[in-house]
């Protein structure tokens, strides 16, 4: 089979590591891809918002099957562009990506079917939303509706910075259009873990837990990012835990969507809080996370392929998930200063202590070939992936790999995991 994946991040060297496995793929592309992917498929300078070269390429390329993995793309609705033009995709559509494209619509569906998840209001006026923030209990957490890179999410602990926040999301306008409305929600305390799964429109298949760190630096200090490190499986995600998910979060929404007359297949990415009056969901998305997808794509072992075409053609409930009995611990590489401002456009040296390791990945998020070398691209730019017998293990060998790698300007925290010693 001829596959397109579409995106050029972690995430998506992640889903081109997986599917470049399968014996079935006789071809992979990737649009428009980086270095790191370019060693598994052939990468294809087209944006992942140019929806007509998108569908013209594969197309021209007689393309068997699409993976639709970014958000912005999922949200607009590429598939649903890819459908029309006789192409299979693998993706929610436009109408069920609003899962993850609005905060809004996701907390109206969870109330309308008792879901559990947090206490909320929504604004579309900041004078209503400062004059409820008034009366609110602190801490509280502020949340541009639409798609903010993962980075739309304040966490306020005082009314001072809540009324900054407000400015910030909806009148400065920090987060662009996402911030045109506001989901203003109770601060909910516990652990946090991340649960992906596979959905076909009517069944559900549970991935593997994790947990990312978004903060910038260590101890969960400064700005929000798209994600400096994860770790899989969750010690905090027990048998107790997911027999809940599984009765009160995880069916009830792939059936709620359905009934809304939003049939999603695809991805469905379960951002929890497990709290003490049990695990509440604080936020979906529409596709794999990242960098969650570099620890738990690497530890599943099915055919990948199998299981996105199982999805898309309705016959999920066919397919039992099977994971390694292991761990996995992602260290992002950053450039130093994002997520605000960095440089880019140096060379990245070690990459080939990689090659040949079974236990060690080096995921690529944002690297570009220049002049015949390896060089950073991105804010974040490579995700530093290892496997170990259990997370201490694994986080050792992911630490250790981080020493390879050397690239002017480099920065990541140093306490990815620590959370494992706590378990």
């Amino acid at each position: 089979m001829k596959i397109l994946v579409v995106g050029g991040g972690g995430r998506e060297h992640a889903i081109c590591y997986g599917l470049h496995k399968s014996n079935r793929v006789t071809k992979l592309y990737c649009a428009p891809g980086n270095a790191g992917i370019a060693e598994y498929a052939e990468c294809v300078d087209i944006g992942v918002m140019d929806f007509e070269k998108q569908v013209a390429f594969a197309k021209e390329k007689a393309i068997d099957l699409v993976v639709v993995a970014p958000d912005d793309p999922l949200a607009a609705g590429l598939v649903d562009e890819f459908e029309k033009a006789g192409i299979k995709a693998f993706g929610p559509r436009k109408n069920a990506a609003i899962l993850e494209g609005s905060k809004a619509f996701s907390k109206d569906l969870m109330k309308k079917y008792n879901i559990p998840t947090a206490a909320y209001e929504t604004f579309d006026d900041p004078d209503k939303a400062l004059e409820y923030i008034e009366t609110a209990k602190m801490p509280i957490v502020l949340k541009a509706d639409g798609l903010a890179l993962g980075k739309g999410v304040l966490i306020c602990n005082d009314l001072e910075s809540a009324k900054e926040g407000v400015k910030e999301i909806m009148l400065d306008k920090k987060f662009g259009t996402a911030g045109t409305r506001m989901v203003v929600e109770e601060f909910m305390t516990g652990r946090e873990v991340s649960v992906l799964s596979f959905v076909d429109g009517k069944n559900i298949r549970i991935m593997t837990s994790a947990q990312d760190h978004k903060r910038a630096g260590d101890g969960d200090t400064g700005l929000n990012t798209g994600g400096m490190g994860t770790f899989s499986p969750s010690p905090f995600y027990t048998e107790e835990v997911d027999r809940i998910c599984r009765e009160k979060i995880y069916q009830p929404t792939v059936d709620a969507m359905r009934a809304e007359g939003r049939e999603f297949k695809g991805i469905i990415f379960f951002g929890l809080m497990i709290t003490a009056e049990g695990p509440k969901v604080l936020e979906y998305n529409a596709r794999f996370g990242d960098p969650e997808a570099q620890v738990v794509i690497p530890r599943m072992k099915n055919d990948l392929l199998e299981v996105i075409e199982a999805c898309v053609d309705g016959t999920l409930g066919d397919v039992e998930l099977e994971f390694e009995d292991n761990a996995a611990v992602c260290v992002v590489l950053a450039s130093e200063g994002y997520p605000v401002k960095y440089d880019k456009g140096f060379e990245i040296k070690g990459l080939e202590k990689f090659r040949d390791k079974d236990d060690y990945f080096c995921f690529h998020a944002g690297s570009k070939f220049a002049d015949g070398k390896i060089v950073t691209n991105g804010g974040r730019v490579l995700g530093v992936t290892a496997k170990g017998a259990d997370l201490k293990q694994a986080r050792a060998k992911a630490y250790e790999a981080t020493e390879w790698i050397d690239f002017d300007n480099k920065y990541m925290r140093h306490d990815i995991g620590k959370a494992i010693d706590e378990a």
